[in-house]
């Protein structure tokens, strides 16, 4: 399972996932760049039970907009399109791997 990219504010397909874990990052910032490694892995380890997505703040402002993002790194837990978790800054793998766990 890869991580998949939002482009142009289109969230059709986080949406409609059942369960999905959205990344909001941007190319300058250090956490995000920490964290970018962190999310992939839990993409595989969650495979078949997560989708994956990232969206970057500056390439989706509308989307961000819509979601409230203020902060980034900014994970959320969406179950059919809303959000139900949210997560702010760089957490290491164990932390987000049971925030994960404890959210879906």
């Amino acid at each position: 399972m890869t991580v998949k990219k939002v482009l142009n504010d289109d969230a059709t397909e986080l949406e409609a996932a059942k369960v999905a874990l959205l990344d909001v990052s941007a190319t300058w910032c250090g956490p995000c760049k920490m964290i970018a490694p962190v999310v992939e892995e839990l993409s595989e380890e969650f495979a078949g039970r997560v989708e994956f997505f990232n969206a970057d703040a500056e390439e989706n402002p509308g989307l961000a907009r819509k979601l409230r993002v203020m902060s980034i790194p900014n994970l959320m837990i969406m179950k059919e399109g809303k959000v139900t978790a949210r997560q702010v800054g760089f957490q290491g793998a164990e932390e987000l791997r049971a925030w994960v766990e404890a959210n879906i």
